[in-house]
């Protein structure tokens, strides 16, 4: 046996039954039954030509009577009762997960998994987690020039999820010279990636892996969160916030560091639970988590979870909105990255001096249609609401993020052929009809604004590298469309 699978079996509990899974030549179970390690193992592999091979080494050893052959894809044939330990090496990280994934979770409750990918043990490890599984233990091996990883993992009722970065690093021992060799591969495998997306030209996901890089190499930090909100009040001033706004610090805990970080549009229940799996110290929001005065705090409200789970919560409403490289700012970007613009710097604010949005200029006119389809792909969302039996081209374009509807009279008094925005109310599409001269582009508030996580994420991970910081899988649109 190679070193990879010589590292699986010192994993085997030998409690019950062993399963190998793809077990190609039946190398791996011999050699638990001859060590004594096992008195029974299944080896099975999805195509014939594999198990003929394990047949003639079982005969070899003469060991036929205790292991059994089965023909299966993944665990589908395989008869799970007494199994102990189930070891499935040698296959891409995606392709053991998928195998996990189908399995009957009653079924594989009290088994343990001894797992070896060969590409993807990133996606491997963070899909473990999903099915509540926990790594107990990680050992990286060489095998000439190459760096293996060898996953023992068991189910934990305990649920959490791993973190972007954690997924990269690993569970290996701090002392563990291989294991540091490998996670500085993997360092500098994400900073080449890094360098790439530089040279491509974008910069958020360039920064992105460059700190990825940075935690696999050399860790997590602690941040006072009070530096974190200094800093965002550097970039996007909270005293420009709208009199009616209640952005800031508005959920303070007892800790005053962070270590992770988890970013969301909205602070909903589903956000709070998987920054709390995540171990999350600081959800920082688009919208306040507490507009209106509270007279009362509700058990499973998002406040009273925010302080039961112990997370402070940073808001950045409308001084976000506003700012240079805000909200309005990612989609002036977008737009940009996607039209040929004549406009140039200072672009046209579309508020008084308060730029809620801006004013472009197209080279050329385009369909509405036609400009409502690129929107779509620009934003992501379900679908594009459009005025009906309006300018039918669109050049002059005025934008402003979240609900911007009551910003039409004033596109309108700017000459504007459209104004993008969401939320829009019937009376305002009303008023956009019965003036004739603008087509209202709806692409929703949850899609107008999202888009602007990225670019927090960015400007955090540029001054905080070893800070762990994650776009909430769950900040997602709060409506389903039939």
């Amino acid at each position: 046996m190679d070193i990879r699978l010589k590292t699986c079996m010192e994993f085997v509990s030998g409690k019950g039954t062993a399963c190998d899974v793809g077990t190609d030549h039946a190398y791996l179970a011999a050699e638990l039954i001859n060590s004594g390690k096992c008195g029974k193992v299944i080896a099975s592999d999805i195509k014939e030509g594999p198990l003929e091979s394990a047949r003639k080494t079982i005969e070899k050893n003469n060991i036929s009577d205790k292991v059994e052959l089965v023909l299966s894809d993944g665990l589908e044939k395989i008869p799970l009762d007494g199994v102990s330990d189930i070891i499935i090496a040698g296959m891409g990280g995606e392709t053991i997960a998928d195998i996990i994934s189908k399995a009957d979770t009653d079924d594989i409750m009290n088994v343990r998994f001894i797992l070896q990918p060969m590409t993807k043990p990133e996606i491997l490890r963070k899909k473990l987690y999903e099915y509540q599984f926990e790594i107990i233990s990680e050992k990286a091996v060489k095998d000439g020039d190459k760096i293996y990883t060898v996953i023992c993992a068991e189910y934990n009722e305990n649920f959490r999820y791993l973190t972007e970065s954690e997924s990269y690093a690993g569970f290996f021992e701090d002392a563990d010279p291989v294991g540091i060799e490998y996670r500085e591969k993997e360092s500098e495998r994400l900073e080449k990636i890094s360098v790439n997306l530089e040279n491509s030209g974008n910069r958020r996901g360039a920064v992105h892996y460059h700190a990825l890089s940075q935690k696999v190499r050399y860790g997590w930090e602690s941040v006072k969160i009070d530096d974190i909100y200094n800093y965002l009040n550097e970039l996007y001033p909270f005293d420009t916030q709208e009199s009616w706004d209640n952005s800031g610090f508005l959920v303070e805990c007892e800790e005053d560091e962070c270590t992770n970080i988890v970013l969301s549009l909205d602070i909903t229940y589903p956000v709070i639970c998987e920054a709390d799996c995540k171990g999350a110290d600081l959800i920082i929001s688009h919208h306040p988590v507490i507009f209106s005065p509270l007279k009362k705090i509700k058990k499973f409200s998002p406040v009273y979870e925010l302080v039961s789970r112990e997370i402070s919560a940073i808001c950045m409403h409308t001084n976000l909105d506003i700012a240079k490289g805000g909200t309005n700012g990612i989609i002036l970007e977008k737009l940009k990255d996607n039209f040929n613009i004549v406009s140039k710097e200072p672009f046209e604010e579309l508020g008084n001096g308060n730029s809620v949005g801006y004013i472009i200029e197209l080279d050329e006119k385009i369909p509405a249609k036609d400009f409502g389809i690129k929107l779509k792909e620009i934003f992501g969302c379900e679908y594009v609401r459009i005025t009906n039996n309006n300018s039918p081209l669109i050049g002059r374009v005025a934008f402003c993020s979240g609900s911007g509807g009551s910003m039409l009279s004033l596109a309108i008094e700017k000459n504007c052929d459209a104004l993008i925005t969401g939320d829009v109310k019937h009376d305002v599409w009303i008023n956009a009809v019965n003036d004739g001269r603008i087509t209202i582009f709806d692409c929703g508030h949850f899609h107008t604004e999202n888009l602007v996580l990225e670019e927090l994420r960015c400007v955090l991970e540029e001054k905080f590298p070893n800070l762990d910081i994650e776009i909430s899988e769950r900040s997602t649109d709060p409506c389903a469309y039939i």
